[in-house]
């Protein structure tokens, strides 16, 4: 039997050390960040999207085997554990084989079969299910086991009875399911119809839809599914019932079985009445499963990407959130996202005031220094943009605006967070602020939205919540912890993705904050109520202190590496003090060949690279390696659209069919999967990513339903 280490070793390809290491660290309460970035010689250097795999595997791993022991007991406990079925539970490798396997021995609720057997009928099924010649005729058998009550009191009953309780020991079979289940993936096919073809949806495509389940794509599956939730489609799962028995039959008849006719008999029934009943549930789970598997993983690789946008520094900005009636909300940042002012303007129907907004932009840009305008997306962006781009041409200033997406802006601003954060504001002046914050600081900025509400999935609202949550939460504390966090600057929200804080421990971090003024030293993290010894070794290497008593609080390197990085400054003849002017260009050549100096001074490798590339370039934020926002773009109206116009775009949304790019008009173009490679791929995200900057070429256009169809190869 395989343990837990040998298969994580084969699946992962990693070496037995490797894995018994992760599992010590999982075990010992580190956080999968912190095991990433400070447990390198330990894990090998395995990454943080590998030890979150790894973890699951894990858990799951233990969850089997949790399994399989408890099922091993309730079966010994009813007398029927043999030697063989023992080897067959230790020996499945998924929870799927296991419930099989237990099937024929849990306690069922009152079947046909289960009466039979009460009736005493048991022994009667056994003779017919061992296929031996009889010396009688059947009937004249079975009157043997016919009882005097009225359910049993004809041989024909008993005979009955004995055939129901066959039925469901073909049924039960482990073996018959598991094949069944796999004839099904391979020639199955999902059949979806419409309970009303006269009328118009959005699922008109699957009003009368076949394709085999081995081959139907995820998005489909979400689709379908969803159309039959509203109540739109009828679904089901067609599979050739004829030869499917036929097939069952070839599994349990014995070739010149006295009972071949009364066999066919139980195998039809247990077949059209208990197996395919179970396997279409399980198929359509099945999918289901995969679909939401594989968009969760689409998703939080979206979330990965748009959390990792590089901010935008610097920029003192102007952040209007559109809107018709109630006009558009204004809020005035400086550069590090501080309110400076707010009110609202008109610059969209009905009023359309173009010019008492243009005055007030006027007033913001020369009073608070502006050099950036931001628009929200949502209703009204368009009228209000040409408003700004007229400004701004009139304007004698330096001036640059762009567009932001709106997802989740009002989600945050009607928000508890919200309005503990800024209790004297209204919601629409929280909203526009958001917005403003999310162009100077993504990451800090959209921690404080539910990632499901950030738009950059598909079918979120139909996936498993729990597990979409997870997911995501699992990608927000990578990038947090990738980033790092400016321990006096940031929130509660961005706090608690940091490793070893939770929601409870960031709220005090705060709190010890205002009451005793800025951190000044890491170790003052252990006066925070509730942040123990662990928490502080999981948490230290990714909070920074700009300014503080030591220097290398304002790196990544751990407080645990101080001295060495103590003695590297030493070795280099350079002071702690120095760091703050800037990193040591090339540290490495100061102080000779790495390997050497690991050993003599009893540290790791990785561990030793890690602290002389943090020394080269203190703090550095790895976003900004990432595409800078496209500014100034051109407007754009559907009028302007031309088939082969080119145009510069940034990608929005990847999903399994395509990539949305925002091409500076209200609604996102669509670049279908056909059209973003002129060579075969898989996924969209092969190619495009959330937050890329992409020439894009216009192949279609239709106003009416407001779609813009786009292509990334040239030609098309």
């Amino acid at each position: 039997m395989s343990t837990i280490i040998d298969i994580i070793k084969s699946e992962f390809n990693l070496s037995a050390a490797q894995v018994q290491s992760v599992i010590n660290l999982i075990d010992e309460g580190n956080t999968i960040p912190f095991i990433a970035r400070y447990r390198k010689e330990a894990t090998g250097g395995i990454d943080d999207v590998v030890l979150r795999e790894l973890d699951e595997r894990l858990t799951y791993l233990r969850n089997l085997e949790a399994r399989k022991v408890e099922v091993l007991a309730s079966i010994e406990e009813q007398g029927k554990l043999t030697v063989e079925l023992k080897e067959k539970i230790e020996a499945a490798t998924v929870l799927q084989r296991v419930e099989d396997l237990y099937k024929p021995y849990k306690k069922k609720r009152a079947t046909r079969a289960s009466k039979a057997r009460d009736a005493g009928l048991e022994p009667l099924a056994l003779v017919i299910f061992a296929q031996q010649p009889i010396e009688t005729t059947l009937l004249e058998l079975a009157a043997k086991y016919q009882t005097s009550d009225g359910d049993y009191d004809r041989a024909e009953l008993a005979l009955q009875g004995a055939l129901d309780i066959i039925a469901e020991m073909v049924s039960d079979d482990a073996d018959h399911t598991e094949f069944l289940r796999n004839y099904t993936r391979r020639n199955g096919v999902i059949d979806s119809q419409a309970k009303d073809s006269d009328e118009k949806t959005a699922y008109e495509m699957y009003y009368e839809y076949f394709e085999a389940i081995s081959k139907i794509p995820n998005h489909r599956v979400l689709a379908i599914n969803r159309g039959e939730k509203e109540g739109k489609l009828k679904v089901s799962v067609r599979l050739d019932a004829e030869l499917a028995i036929e097939q069952l039959e070839k599994r349990v008849i014995r070739h010149h079985s006295p009972f071949e006719s009364e066999l066919k008999t139980c195998i039809t029934d247990a077949y059209k009445r208990l197996i395919a009943p179970s396997i279409e549930r399980e198929m359509r789970s099945e999918l289901t499963n995969r679909a939401e598997t594989d968009a969760i993983k689409v998703f939080a690789k979206n979330t990965e990407n748009l959390l990792q946008q590089r901010p935008v520094r610097n920029a003192r900005i102007i952040a209007i959130d559109p809107g018709y009636r109630t006009g558009c909300k204004v809020a005035v940042l400086d550069e590090y996202g501080k309110l400076l002012d707010y009110t609202t303007v008109y610059p969209t129907p009905p009023r359309s005031d173009a010019a008492g907004t243009q005055a007030k932009l006027a007033e913001y840009t020369k009073k608070h220094h502006i050099n950036v305008i931001v628009i929200g997306n949502g209703t009204g962006s368009r009228e209000t943009e040409e408003v700004v781009v007229d400004f701004i041409q009139k304007s004698k200033e330096s001036i640059k605006h762009t567009i932001v997406n709106e997802a989740g802006a009002s989600v945050y601003s009607a928000s508890k967070l919200a309005s503990e954060e800024y209790p004297e504001l209204d919601v629409t002046t929280r909203g526009a602020m958001s917005l403003g914050r999310r162009l100077q600081d993504p990451l800090a900025e959209l921690v404080k939205i539910p990632p499901e509400s950030i738009g950059v999935g598909q079918y979120q609202h139909d996936l498993n919540q729990t597990e979409l949550k997870t997911a995501l939460s699992n990608v927000v504390e990578n990038v947090v912890n990738r980033v790092g966090v400016d321990l006096n600057t940031a929130s509660a929200s961005l706090l608690s993705y940091v490793a070893g804080i939770n929601a409870n421990v960031s709220k005090n971090i705060v709190s010890y904050r205002d009451e005793n003024g800025a951190f000044s030293d890491r170790k003052q993290l252990k006066k925070v109520p509730k942040l123990g010894d662990k928490a502080y070794q999981n948490c230290a290497g990714f909070l920074r202190i700009t300014d503080g008593k030591n220097p290398l609080d304002a790196t990544s390197v751990h407080p645990e590496s101080y001295s060495v990085a103590d003695e590297l400054l030493k070795r280099m003849n350079v002071k702690p003090q120095d760091l703050k002017k800037g990193g040591i260009s090339e540290a490495s050549k100061y102080i000779g060949e790495l390997s050497t100096l690991a050993a003599e001074l009893g540290v790791g490798l990785p561990t030793l690279r890690d602290i002389v590339l943090e020394l080269e370039k203190p703090g550095r934020d790895p976003r900004d390696e990432a595409p800078e926002v496209i500014f100034n773009r051109a407007i754009q109206t559907f009028d302007d659209l031309e088939i082969g116009m080119e145009l510069q775009g940034t990608v929005r949304n990847v999903v399994d069919f395509g990539a949305f790019v925002d091409v500076g008009m209200k609604q996102d173009g669509l670049v279908h999967i056909s059209k973003i490679s002129d060579r075969f791929i898989k996924h969209p995200s092969e190619i495009v990513s959330v937050g890329d900057t992409v020439t894009v070429w216009i192949i279609g256009k239709d106003e009416d339903r407001g779609k813009i169809s786009l292509s990334l190869v040239k030609g098309e």
